[in-house]
């Protein structure tokens, strides 16, 4: 397993910014989730992902286990960093 913390720093102006980092998760085979607090949601679920807070300045802890887990660690640090997925 693979983790790493992150700080959400998205742009002000990003829209939909759940419904992409959804879509940057269901790119890769490995299982994904994001912490935040005591909450733990799986990265590729709509549903769980709409009830985790992604304001700016906020700690995430990413965790991902599988095949690709690094490569899927990175992209969503770098979705989190500047709105833009960085492929590993």
């Amino acid at each position: 397993m693979t983790s790493s913390n992150v700080v959400v720093n998205l742009p002000k102006e990003m829209d939909r910014k759940v419904a992409i980092l959804v879509q940057v998760a269901s790119q890769y085979n490995s299982r994904i989730h994001l912490v935040c607090g005591n909450k733990k949601v799986n990265a590729k679920s709509i549903m769980g992902m709409m009830t985790l807070p992604l304001n700016n300045d906020d700690e995430i802890c990413i965790e991902a286990e599988g095949s690709d887990e690094q490569e899927a660690v990175n992209a969503i640090i770098g979705f989190l960093n500047n709105g833009c997925a960085v492929a590993g």
